[in-house]
């Protein structure tokens, strides 16, 4: 083992590399598998990234699991009210893995101004509301109160506003129709933020007021809601969760996943695990020829100090090896500057947000980024050990190579 270790030292030796027909084709290896490790960081980074994003903007505005009235399941307003009076609320205890649950309503109205116009659905909460996902969508003012007594407080999205010309503080007259009556019923509403999820099919229609006011306007009893909206800890589970809630809910009430809910958005952040693993097969394949052009070029430049390690005795296999180390030192090189320069990259996305994107495309306005240990050891642990496994083959050609023509070769 010693012999081998200054074998190997003598090989990754930088003044030997400098002075060796050989460098050129090294570095080019080494970059390979650096520019290699950056990709597969940013493709991690950004798919994952994306999908998070998307789906907690979906689960902003619906929760992760909607229970509802048959009747109430394919309306985006609530035609039937349920009782609160159900044994998972207001804790989903039946069921592990549930994080929250939370009663909501909603109902059609009309926003009218001076000027203008703009039809919309008002979505009632109440104290029990998960505002985690609104802190950050927050872009003037502050979240309404609902926690006391019922208030005319009210959060409107920046599209709504802009297109209104409101602004915080404002009064928003609205009108509540009804089939029954002529005349609508009118709120004045007062708005305390404004909101910006990047989500239009949102954002151009939700208006959040307290649940009190849809209550009073539909002539409900106290415990009367529209629908509840459950949160479940870990989202890789949400359709086991689902299902698991369908079989823990009244005959009467129906089920629905946001992935059943908005399958067409699932099935496209579905393709960037596709995309993930198609970039991550080809950059490792790059590196891997690479690396095995590098090992070739090194064990025909050194084919006569093979020769001569040959007719001292020592073994292909442990030759072998001493190509195999140097291989997985220009291996670790590489992932250390890819890794250096990739989390740097990321890193400064992350919080600097210098790559925008288009939110009616991608409904996110800026490259997101998810960073995580997890995947960056996988990267780095698997392009170890698969480029280190194509190598095995060209280290074959030492056990070809006859000493005597070995020490003649020039």
């Amino acid at each position: 083992m010693n012999f081998e270790y200054f074998v190997v030292k003598r090989l990754i030796s930088t003044k030997k590399y400098k002075s060796s027909i050989s460098a050129p084709i090294i570095k080019i290896a080494i970059t390979a598998i650096a520019i290699g490790v950056i990709m597969m960081l940013v493709s991690f980074a950004t798919g994952l990234g994306l999908q998070q994003k998307i789906r907690d903007k979906i689960a902003a505005f619906n929760g992760h699991i909607n229970i509802s009235s048959y009747d109430n399941n394919s309306s985006k307003v609530s035609l039937i009210p349920v009782t609160t009076k159900q044994d998972f609320y207001p804790e989903f205890t039946t069921v592990e893995g549930i994080e929250h649950v939370q009663a909501v309503a909603t109902d059609f109205a009309v926003i009218r101004t001076e000027t203008d116009f703009e039809g919309i659905i008002v979505k009632g909460v109440g104290n029990d509301y998960k505002w985690d996902y609104f802190e950050e969508f927050i872009t003037k003012g502050r979240l309404p109160d609902f926690s006391s007594k019922l208030n005319d407080e009210v959060l409107i999205s920046e599209y709504l506003a802009n297109r209104l010309q409101l602004e915080v503080g404002d009064k928003v007259p609205t009108y509540f129709l009804r089939e029954e009556s002529e005349r609508p019923l009118v709120r004045g509403f007062e708005i305390t933020g404004i909101y910006d999820s990047g989500f239009q099919e949102f954002d151009e229609l939700y208006l959040i007021a307290d649940i009190r006011h849809i209550q009073r306007i539909n002539n409900w009893e106290e415990d009367q809601v529209g629908n509840f909206e459950v949160f479940v800890e870990d989202f890789d589970e949400l359709d086991k969760k689902g299902n698991e809630v369908y079989e823990n809910t009244g005959s009467f009430l129906d089920t629905q996943t946001i992935s059943q809910k908005y399958y067409s958005i699932f099935e496209w952040l579905s393709l960037f695990d596709f995309n993930i693993a198609l970039i991550i097969g080809i950059m490792i394949l790059v590196a891997g020829i690479n690396m095995i052009t590098a090992l070739l070029v090194l064990i025909l430049e050194r084919t006569q100090m093979i020769g001569i390690l040959k007719a001292l005795g020592a073994a292909d296999w442990s030759i072998r090896k001493i190509f195999l180390y140097n291989a997985a030192y220009l291996i670790i090189l590489g992932l250390f500057w890819g890794n250096l320069i990739g989390v740097g990259l990321l890193a400064l996305q992350k919080y600097f947000k210098l790559v925008p994107l288009d939110p009616r495309t991608y409904y996110v306005t800026e490259v997101p980024i998810y960073l995580n240990w997890d995947y960056v050891l996988f990267v780095n642990v698997g392009t170890l050990i698969l480029c280190m496994i194509m190598l095995l083959i060209p280290s074959v050609i030492i056990s070809k190579i006859s000493p005597v023509k070995a020490i003649k070769f020039e």
